[in-house]
């Protein structure tokens, strides 16, 4: 097992590296940063200054480096010292990136976490319920639904159940409230975006969970259990819903990506100040540094997250650690 999760960080790193050389020479090979960060009202010596207290007067290659050593060590600008790990300073703010990602960061995460947590348990739940009752009244309601609900957006789900839910006085409007100091405030003010970013989701968890599981109750072992006289709620849970889980966490795998894609989206339907938001504000207002430290840090978690999910796809199945 060692040696199959070290192949895999060792592989997660080689792929952040190559990540952040590239978006490094795309964001600073094409025009001057300077420029950027100085604004429009910008003289010849404001820009002369910022290329001194940046380190933007050296070669790329050199920036870049000090870039990666900054990260791990810190690095002292003219302007102030960054402690590691260190992203530079923002163009737009003028604050640490880094502290204004963590800042960030606890409304990205329960987000994520919260509706990754409502697509498991629903979808997953709907599915083994409709296998459990193939043919039945309920497997083709719940195949029904998640078949439409497949098809709805967050962008255009949003705003309708904001327009029921809220605009309506139904419900408040969806915020982040830290969970220690008010966990009922923290599930109130999340409940509504993680139940329209997890609908997709949802849907296909359902869809995937019911036909996985019908396929494992024809396999030859499931079906000697049953000859055996093992009782069926057994046979289902024992050795059909093992076998079913091996597709579904290959399928989480991949769509922890885009469940930050879905985070983004949410956060920007529902006012909420997370780093999918602050993404989206520093690509209107050209903050290299921000856009570069969320590129690296939400590319870092998604290898993280993969990691964990090789992990456990290896525990499922052994073969995996072999190939």
């Amino acid at each position: 097992m060692l040696p199959f999760l070290f192949r895999r960080i060792l592989g997660a790193v080689i792929i952040l590296l190559l990540l952040s050389a590239f978006t490094f020479f795309v964001f600073f090979s094409t025009g001057d940063p300077a420029m950027m960060a100085c604004g429009k009202n910008c003289t010849a010596d404001n820009v002369a200054l910022i290329h001194h207290n940046l380190g933007l007067d050296k070669p790329l290659t050199t920036q870049y480096w000090d870039f990666l050593v900054g990260i791990f060590a810190g690095r002292d600008y003219s302007v102030g010292h960054c402690s590691a790990p260190c992203f530079g300073y923002s163009f737009a703010t003028h604050q640490d990136v880094w502290a204004t990602m963590m800042d960030r960061l606890p409304t990205t995460a329960s987000l994520a976490i919260g509706g990754a947590v409502a697509f498991l348990v629903i979808g997953l739940g709907a599915g083994l319920l409709a296998a459990w009752k193939k043919g039945s009244l309920l497997d083709k309601t719940v195949t029904g639904v998640s078949m439409v609900l497949s098809s709805v957006q967050i962008y255009i789900l949003g705003p309708i159940v904001l327009g029921i839910f809220v605009y309506s006085g139904l419900m408040g409007s969806p915020k982040y409230v830290d969970f220690t100091s008010n966990p009922a405030g923290w599930f109130m003010g999340l409940l509504l975006p993680w139940l329209v970013m997890s609908t997709i989701f949802t849907a296909q968890y359902t869809r995937m969970s019911r036909s996985t599981m019908i396929e494992q109750l024809q396999e030859e072992h499931v079906r000697t259990a049953k000859a055996k006289g093992m009782p069926a709620r057994y046979v289902f849970l024992r050795y059909a819903w093992r076998g079913s889980l091996i597709p579904i966490v290959t399928i989480l795998g991949i769509d922890l990506s885009s469940l930050f894609g879905g985070a983004m989206i949410t956060e920007y339907t529902f006012s909420l100040a997370g780093l999918g938001r602050l993404a989206i504000n520093s690509v209107t207002t050209l903050d290299l540094p921000m856009i570069l430290g969320v590129l690296i840090f939400s590319a870092a978690l998604i290898l993280v997250f993969n990691i964990i999910v090789d992990a456990t796809y290896a525990l499922i199945d052994p073969r995996v650690r072999l190939s």
